[in-house]
């Protein structure tokens, strides 16, 4: 059974039109996906194509002008702002794209805690917070640092190592190699790719379809706020003759390494 459900997803935003009209304004539109556990799914588009919109409407965190519709599951039960209360920061978990999100004033250690402790998981025993952060090739001396003092790719892996202390089923990384260079790059996917094989359901939102295809099971495409395809990671190779649409073979062909050529769109 799939740990999350989503069915016919829509997200609009509401604004004034003149002093009397609203208008709704739709940003995601009619999607529909699920992830299984020990499954990575990649989600991938340009800007603008709902892939976090998607993420934080999951989460519950839609700003206080946003309607959601349609119908998400987590585990088989409905997925209603109750739920998403009760679930976020425990068994369902977001790593922001923004280190931004670590807090300034507290060290690494103090945040690792709280997150445990938010998730009824508290880390008491004796040196559990640095084993948390040497899964993440973290020296124990990070723990009495400060977020500012640690590079990019540190810091994205403190997030993991919080979400692993959160305990969560679910885990949703929103472009998680925003910034970093190859290298770390590849270290922060096989830290979510080691989710999953943990048993996590894992959904990684990203904008670099190369990163991502290195370590997931499917991906869907979005474009325009709804999906415009979804394929086996696996099929994207070659010239992209395994692939089921034509809009996937359009996305693989124009990447960099398969020379940014071009191929009719068919309908």
């Amino acid at each position: 059974m799939s740990v999350l459900e989503i069915e016919r997803l829509t997200v609009s935003f509401h604004r004034r039109d003149g002093l009397m009209r609203r208008i709704a304004i739709d940003c995601v539109r009619d999607i529909s996906l699920a992830v299984a556990r020990g499954e990575v799914l990649a989600l991938f588009g340009a800007s603008g194509a709902g892939k976090s919109l998607l993420a934080h409407a999951v989460m519950g965190l839609l700003p206080a002008n946003a309607l959601a519709g349609g119908t998400m599951r987590f585990d088989g039960r409905v997925l209603d702002a109750r739920a998403q209360a009760a679930l976020r920061g425990n068994r369902i978990a977001l790593i922001p794209q923004s280190v931004a999100h670590l807090d300034p004033l507290a060290t690494v250690g103090q945040q690792l805690r709280w997150a445990a402790r938010r998730a009824r998981h508290p880390m008491t025993t004796p040196g559990a917070v640095e084993g948390a952060l040497s899964r993440f090739d973290l020296a124990p001396a990070v723990a009495g640092t400060f977020p500012h003092t640690l590079s990019g790719g540190m810091a994205r892996r403190v997030m993991l190592a919080m979400t692993t202390a959160s305990g969560a089923d679910l885990v949703l990384a929103d472009e998680p190699s925003n910034g970093l260079d190859a290298e770390n790059t590849a270290r922060v996917f096989r830290c979510l790719k080691s989710f999953a094989e943990a048993g996590k359901a894992v959904i990684v939102i990203s904008h670099d379809l190369s990163a991502a295809l290195k370590i997931a099971d499917r991906v869907v495409l979005l474009s325009g706020g709804q999906v415009a395809a979804e394929e086996r990671a696996g099929a994207f190779a070659g010239d992209g003759g395994a692939l089921s649409t034509a809009y996937a073979r359009l996305i693989w062909n124009a990447l960099p390494q398969n020379g940014f050529s071009r191929v009719r769109h068919e309908a």
